[in-house]
Parts: C-alpha cells; sequence; structure tokens
C-alpha cells in the first residue's frame, strides 16, 4: 500500500520545499496540493465538514508553484492536485501549467479533478454553478486535444481551440493521471468513465455499495477494467481499514497532515510511519 499526503499548504505553514523533500526521505508516495483561489467573506455556502471554514482555507499557495518547487528538489515523490477546480481555470492556461509540471517532474503528476463546493468563489470567476459538470467535462476534452500528439480542434458549447502546436505534452502521453473528486453518484462515475483514470473519494466509506456502480459504469464505457484507479483521500488510516482496501484492490491512499509549522507537521509524518 502506498501512502501518499495532503496538506493545506499556506503562507504561515512548513514550505513546499521542506515538506517534500521529508515526504520523499521517509518514503511517502506522493505530495496532493488543494486549491482555492480565494474564499469571498461573503459566507452563504457551508463548510462540507460542518461547523466554521478553517482559516487556512483563504490562505492556501497556488497548487502548481508549489508543486513545481517540490518537484525540483525531488527524483520519486508523486506530485498531485487534490483537487484543481477546472471549471474556475482558462483551459488553454490550465493544458499548459499541467503538462509543464508533469514533462519538469518525469511523469510524475496526478491531476486530480473537482467541481468546486464554493458558490461564491466560483461565481467571481464566471462560473454558473448549475452547468459547472459539463463546463469540467468540456474543458477536460479541450486540454486533452492540447496534449494530442498531433495538432488537434476542439470546438464545444463552452469554448474551443483551433489545432494548435501545444508543447510540452504529458509524458505518459494523452494527458496526465487524471482522478475526479466527487461523492458517488450515477453522473459521477459516467464522467470518470469517460474521460479520467478513476476516482479520489474523500474518506472510502461506503465503497461496498459504490464500487460495483463505479465498475458497471466503467464497464459500460468500454473501459478496461484493470486501468481503474481509486485512491481514497483524506484518509484516517488503520490497519483493518488498510486491508480492507488492499482486497478491494486498492494501492495507494491519501492521508492528512496538519496545517502547521515545520516541527507539528514532521511529527505528523513520524505518527503515519508504521504504515509505510
Amino acid at each position: 500500500m502506498r501512502i501518499a499526503t495532503t496538506i493545506f499548504l499556506t503562507d504561515e505553514t512548513i514550505t513546499p520545499v521542506r515538506i517534500a523533500r521529508e515526504l520523499e526521505e521517509r518514503g511517502f508516495a506522493g505530495l496532493y496540493l488543494p486549491e482555492h483561489t480565494h474564499i469571498p467573506v461573503e459566507r452563504i455556502s457551508p463548510y462540507p465538514a460542518g461547523g466554521e471554514l478553517p482559516r487556512e482555507y483563504g490562505r492556501l499557495l497556488d497548487p502548481f508553484v508549489a508543486l513545481g518547487q517540490a518537484a525540483a528538489v525531488t527524483e520519486t515523490l508523486g506530485l498531485g492536485t487534490g483537487v484543481t477546480l477546472v471549471a474556475q481555470h482558462d483551459p488553454i492556461d490550465l493544458a499548459k501549467q499541467a503538462a509543464t509540471l508533469d514533462h519538469l517532474s518525469g511523469g510524475r503528476l496526478t491531476l486530480g479533478i473537482g467541481y468546486g463546493w464554493n458558490r461564491e468563489e466560483a461565481a467571481d470567476h464566471g462560473v454558473e454553478w448549475s452547468s459547472r459538470r459539463e463546463l469540467v467535462r468540456e474543458r477536460v476534452a479541450l486540454m486533452r486535444a492540447l496534449w494530442a500528439e498531433e495538432p488537434t480542434a476542439y470546438q464545444g458549447a463552452f469554448g474551443s481551440v483551433r489545432a494548435s502546436d501545444a508543447y510540452p505534452k504529458p509524458v505518459r502521453g494523452g494527458a496526465p493521471r487524471m482522478l475526479v473528486g466527487g461523492s458517488p453518484g450515477p453522473k459521477l462515475f459516467a464522467h470518470i468513465a469517460e474521460y479520467a483514470d478513476g476516482w479520489m473519494p474523500i474518506g472510502g466509506a461506503g465503497f461496498t455499495e459504490s464500487l460495483p456502480q463505479l465498475r458497471q459504469a466503467w464497464d459500460a464505457a468500454g473501459r478496461d477494467p484493470g486501468d481503474l484507479t481509486i485512491v481514497p483521500y483524506a484518509v484516517a488510516p488503520n490497519p483493518g481499514k488498510l486491508a480492507h482496501f488492499e482486497e478491494l484492490g486498492i494501492d495507494e491512499i491519501v492521508v492528512l497532515l496538519p496545517s502547521a509549522d515545520e516541527v507539528t507537521v514532521l511529527k505528523a509524518m513520524d505518527e503515519y510511519a508504521p504504515y509505510l
């Protein structure tokens, strides 16, 4: 079982360079970083976990800049976004950012994709909330057109791109590994099967009911069952849970580190050491 990590890196926490070096030295599989461009002080959208929204949400570092620093000081550490809010990006710019990070890191990028939960944040980016899933779907298709080996045009309801020279390309060809986050359901699973490599569910509870549904959607899309990747995110590990995940064919999880100073974060890493 590969143990990767996620953390809310901010201007007040351990730095990307320091955490990346420590993670690789300890044998962790990867570093996934979340994204919020800003948090409007007008609070309308409830915090999904309940209660007050933690202050680190409004102080997050840009994940691609931070992961670029992490890539520069490591050799094998996986680098991921958990998750990129694709609807809030220009897809041509995002395609360039993702491909560049993947190229410079030697193919270590996992592009985690999410639809978002903060309506106010999305609205400031001009996102129509009710259509954001279709917007993300189209933006992924447009990015894939730019990542294609031959110049490929794309025309959609939400945007287009001419057939273009666009380099660098993702190392593995076609796209970096892409995992979609979100709650289980037919629409999510259909989109995963259409354009992604798998699912990044928070916590990993309820797999007994949800995984057969995902695999059914995957099969219906004509995808190879062996290619489906599931990476439970922000997991609190214990031996029984890891054994259950292994029985389900899951070989990577992401554990949550505290959004804190260097001493606190390194102590938390050491507490996860028995699972490495």
